[in-house]
């Protein structure tokens, strides 16, 4: 058990080494911009955020490259990041907005998607599983993650209601300047890209929170522990009618133990009540490490 604990200890450290998290951003980034290059350039699509913004203005007419235009917006916003999160952050952010401009302006190629509905949900698809990718490093994609997570800090506003009313401000813009069928598959774009960074960020961290109440409490929680090689917490309830105390079982596990832990529950106990819920993200102990920015 000491073996398997540090064993896990380093490769918890290992994720959060420099090197790997450098190496998430450079494919997380080219991934996110084989999107941009290869679907949205060709589409004059918008996908939202800071890049989003920098293809707004070189479709406008701008005589400079939207990757020259990304970095150049990036710069009061990587300073006041500097100044307001941490040097760990920003040094990390600027390595995938350096990584994300010398990819746009290096890339030259088209994936070839006529329909506009499909380029839409192509370009959210895979620019969304790239933003995914860096987002579960220590770093961001720079941009409005900067700009949202320094609202969040000062002034406590929802990371999500910083990104909502900055596209909504560059979407209304985008009017202006593309046609309105071109809005729509932006905001489809965006749409598809947020629940695929959402879906990539729970990839790994989705867990069953599990609550079991039984009168064989503390035979089941030794199966637990021996069988499944995992832990328990024993939390004291009682019945709201009987007034009788009841032990009540609570335990993180997933998909591939349920099943397992759902029948030595109820071969000690048929009579037992066995709740199942969903979370997002269990972190500390042995589960996934607090990201500290």
């Amino acid at each position: 058990m000491v073996s398997d604990t540090c064993s896990d200890n380093q490769s918890r450290g290992m994720a959060y080494s420099p090197a790997w998290n450098m190496f998430l951003i450079f494919a997380g980034s080219l991934i996110a911009v084989a999107a941009l290059k290869g679907i949205a350039v060709h589409q004059h699509l918008v996908p939202g955020g800071v890049f989003g913004l920098a293809l707004l203005i070189h479709y406008a007419g701008a005589g400079i490259s939207a990757g020259i235009l990304f970095m150049l917006l990036n710069i009061p916003l990587a300073i006041l990041g500097y100044l307001n999160i941490s040097k760990r952050f920003i040094l990390y952010s600027i390595w995938a907005m350096a990584v994300s401009t010398i990819a746009y302006e290096v890339m030259d190629f088209n994936f070839g998607i006529e329909n506009p509905i499909y380029a839409s949900i192509a370009c959210g698809g895979i620019m969304g599983f790239g933003m995914g990718v860096v987002l579960r490093t220590l770093g961001s994609n720079g941009g409005m993650d900067i700009a949202a997570i320094i609202l969040n800090r000062k002034y406590n506003i929802g990371i999500g209601k910083t990104y909502f009313v900055f596209n909504l401000l560059l979407f209304c813009a985008s009017a202006a300047v593309i046609n309105h069928d071109l809005v729509v598959g932006s905001i489809l774009t965006v749409f598809v890209a947020s629940v695929t960074i959402d879906y990539v960020l729970s990839m790994f961290s989705n867990r069953k929170m599990v609550m079991i109440i039984s009168q064989e409490a503390q035979c089941i929680v030794d199966d637990i522990m021996t069988h499944l090689k995992q832990g328990a917490t024993m939390l004291q309830g009682q019945g709201c009618y009987s007034r009788t105390p009841r032990p009540v079982i609570m335990t993180i596990t997933n998909n591939v133990q349920l099943r397992r832990l759902e029948e030595i529950v109820f071969t000690k106990d048929p009579q037992a009540i066995f709740i199942v819920e969903n979370t997002f993200a269990v972190l500390g102990s042995s589960f996934t490490k607090r990201k500290l920015y």
